[in-house]
């Protein structure tokens, strides 16, 4: 369904190449109420702005480093190579604040953003303080950086996080859900945004690089009388929207790494992460025990 899945370049605006669920975003997406994500690929010296509002607002180097100015207070972001490359510092901004993200030498800068009411302090997240977990086992093992999670991050409604996996691995996996607010489940929406990159080791010969094509694959399918149906080939700078349903997998194909980041909220009381597996699926989690993590494992710079 054409309106759950953004190739690039379909959620433009502006100086913006994502814009989507922001106050200020001209994409409009029926029913979506409690998240959004913009992504921008900022030139040597050039700068993108946010509004003072009503959001929360987390700003997540991709590439680059950045200066990010809230409310006049001048924060700097080491940043990254790359999403492969480990984690990032992160900078929460807290809600009702102007934001300026610049970039002296260029890069791409994801901000994750939910609408909100509580205030909560503006607070810099270094890369060496997140935390890092490698979830699953055997072709199921990803690397999680959960620097926006309830444990790691004072907020009021959103939980960001980023997942990598490895060529030919499978995450998001069992397939599962957050679509109900009941014991044991919370009600968030959830943003899936990806990257892909050629796996270290493969070939990179001019004949094999000039047919390369990065690319993962993501699963969304319905658990209940709602209907959603998506099957989507993903690569950098694409965007999966799950407003409900059973979710899983993403998929990392042969020879590529995949990369994503996850932004979640929802209405309910709880800014907690809870899930229910597929019935038919969740027995995986049970095989983990008896295999290694992905040697592979972890990602670092």
């Amino acid at each position: 369904m054409a309106e759950w899945v953004y190739p690039l370049g379909t959620a433009k605006d502006g100086d913006w190449q994502v814009s989507l669920g922001g106050h200020d975003s001209s994409t409009a997406v029926d029913g979506w109420e409690h998240t959004g994500l913009k992504v921008a690929e900022l030139a040597p010296g050039a700068s993108v702005s946010l509004e003072a509002t009503g959001e929360e607002r987390i700003v997540v180097p991709l590439a680059g480093a950045f200066e990010v100015t809230v409310d006049g207070v001048v924060h700097s972001l080491r940043g990254r190579t790359s999403v492969f490359a480990g984690p990032s510092d992160v900078l929460y901004t807290g809600i009702g604040k102007s934001v300026e993200i610049s970039s002296a030498r260029g890069g791409r800068v994801a901000v994750a953003l939910a609408p909100a009411k509580a205030e909560y302090p503006t607070r810099l997240v270094r890369a060496e303080e997140t935390p890092v977990e490698l979830r699953g086992a055997g072709n199921c093992s990803r690397q999680v950086h959960n620097f926006g999670t309830p444990a790691a991050l004072e907020a009021d409604r959103f939980i960001v996080c980023e997942v990598i996996t490895p060529a030919g691995n499978w995450s998001s996996y069992p397939p599962h859900k957050h679509d109900e607010e009941k014991d044991g489940e919370t009600f968030l929406e959830e943003i899936y945004y990806f990257e892909t990159r050629l796996a270290p080791g493969s070939p990179t010969g001019s004949e094999a690089a000039a047919g390369q094509d990065p690319v993962g694959y993501a699963r969304v399918y319905a658990s209940d009388e709602r209907p959603i149906e998506v099957n989507a080939e993903v690569r950098t700078g694409d965007v999966v929207l799950v407003p409900y349903g059973w979710h899983g997998p993403a998929m990392a194909a042969p020879g590529y790494d995949l990369y994503y980041l996850n932004v979640m909220a929802g209405p309910g009381r709880v800014r907690e992460w809870l899930i229910s597996d597929d019935p038919h699926h969740g027995w995986i989690r049970s095989t983990w025990d008896a295999q290694q993590v992905d040697a592979r494992l972890p990602f670092t710079a």
